[in-house]
């Protein structure tokens, strides 16, 4: 018999796809309103530091966006983007990211926004596994789904 042992908290794809519907597409609107909300931080950044900070932009930019990802995923296991959309993250065992989970699946972003083809197949991933996983989520065991009304 087929088990989904990893996964046996969450909820079931089949039998419960509405907690998965159209999550991959949500995610997308919510990383252009939180790469909207990193650039306002990166611009305060910019000011506070007298505009010294553009000669370390895309340094600034990836230490902004890191700590900002870490910080709103582990205080709601969702970044603001992701609560806009009603999305939000749970592990393996259907509970919310902690601090660590946060950082860890903070970190499978950063690698793999750095690393062009490993964005692409995580893209891909979240339109083509039935929990629509990205590369991170697979690794660490986690999935965004829809929040409960």
């Amino acid at each position: 018999m087929y088990t989904d042992a990893p996964y046996s908290q969450l909820p079931d794809p089949v039998r419960q796809s509405a907690f998965y519907d159209s999550v991959a597409i949500k995610r997308g609107l919510a990383w252009v309103i939180d790469t909207i909300i990193v650039a306002f931080f990166v611009l305060l950044a910019l000011v506070f530091t007298a505009f010294l900070g553009a000669f370390v932009f895309f340094a600034l930019w990836m230490v902004v966006s890191f700590i900002y990802r870490v910080l709103t995923i582990a205080n709601g296991s969702a970044t603001w983007g992701m609560r806009l959309m009603a999305i939000e993250f749970r592990d393996w065992r259907g509970q919310r990211l902690d601090f660590m989970q946060a950082f860890l699946h903070t970190l499978g972003y950063a690698v793999s926004v750095s690393v062009a083809p490993l964005q692409l197949i995580s893209v891909v991933c979240m339109f083509a596994t039935e929990r629509g996983q990205g590369l991170t989520d697979m690794v660490l065991g986690t999935v965004a789904l829809n929040k409960r009304a």
